[in-house]
């Protein structure tokens, strides 16, 4: 029998760990090897892809996309996580603002900017995650990463809590930007619901519950990778694809997918020109 290979579209509960979901995968489907792009922290819910065996290899591919939220922030209490499941380290009366004002604020932060990740994330440093240096008490030194806003607008404004919808880099923390927000508007805040509804073009609507995981519903990763451009190779170039030799191709693109009657070979990046290096085996 084939080994298992593809993704799962999985909307994650609010209340359980992006692991447990991909942990359930795995057992649902007898198969060890499988991952996840973008992790949501408990309190959040919304779209995890699974990766299933081979479709594993992929994960750098996906990884680069942008993703949107819908996200609802409560003012005047600050947690130490930047959610609901923190600790309140500080409170303070929540000022006299209107939509407008909540709307430009918004809006100041569009485009290219620079976040400090928290403390209460999965990045690591000497092989142990933030959050578990968080968990000590101690709080180490972290570099600010370039995140874009591509768009962010508000959805409502009621008893404090602003719900907003935002299309984001990779690597921004939402969590994060709630807290920006509040100081922008001489306040505190925390996120008490967070859902991701987009990852690049794959939308959170054509999810579904990991209790409805069968290995018929898994999507081949070429599906996965329709965003990328795809060259049909023959003879001697798919021969030299299928060994990771450099391979001329006439593309515009950086990236580019090769493929021959079989099926998918390999991920090759321009090199220069119109040279292309092989940088991920598919097959």
């Amino acid at each position: 029998m084939d080994a298992l290979s593809g993704c799962l579209l999985i909307n994650k509960k609010v209340g359980v760990t992006s692991r447990y979901e991909v942990n359930k995968v795995s057992k649902i489907l007898n198969e060890k090897k499988c991952g996840h792009i973008g992790t949501l922290d408990p309190f959040a819910s919304g779209l995890l892809i699974v990766l299933v065996g081979k479709a594993t290899k992929i994960s750098q591919f996906l990884e680069v996309k942008d993703k949107t939220y819908i996200a609802s922030l409560k003012l005047g209490e600050q947690t130490d996580t930047g959610d609901k499941d923190g600790k309140i380290i500080k409170s303070m009366s929540v000022p006299t603002i209107t939509k407008k004002d909540i709307s430009n604020v918004l809006n100041s932060f569009l485009g290219e900017s620079e976040q400090l990740p928290p403390m209460y994330s999965a990045l690591k440093k000497d092989g142990k995650h933030y959050y578990d240096y968080a968990r000590e008490g101690k709080e180490i030194e972290r570099t600010p990463r370039k995140i874009n806003i591509y768009d962010i607008m508000l959805l409502d404004y009621l008893d404090n809590i602003i719900t907003f919808v935002v299309h984001v880099s990779k690597g921004c923390y939402v969590r994060t930007l709630g807290e920006d927000i509040a100081s922008r508007l001489n306040c505190v805040g925390h996120l008490i619901n967070l859902e991701r509804t987009k990852i690049g073009s794959i939308n959170v609507l054509d999810s579904i519950s990991s209790d409805e995981v069968t290995i018929e519903k898994l999507i081949p990763i070429e599906e996965m990778l329709k965003d990328y451009e795809s060259i049909l190779l023959d003879g001697k170039n798919a021969f030299k694809a299928i060994n990771g030799v450099d391979l001329m191709l006439p593309s515009k693109n950086d990236l580019v997918l090769v493929k021959d009657k079989n099926g998918l070979i390999a991920m090759y990046q321009r090199k220069n020109l119109d040279v292309y290096s092989c940088l991920r085996g598919l097959r």
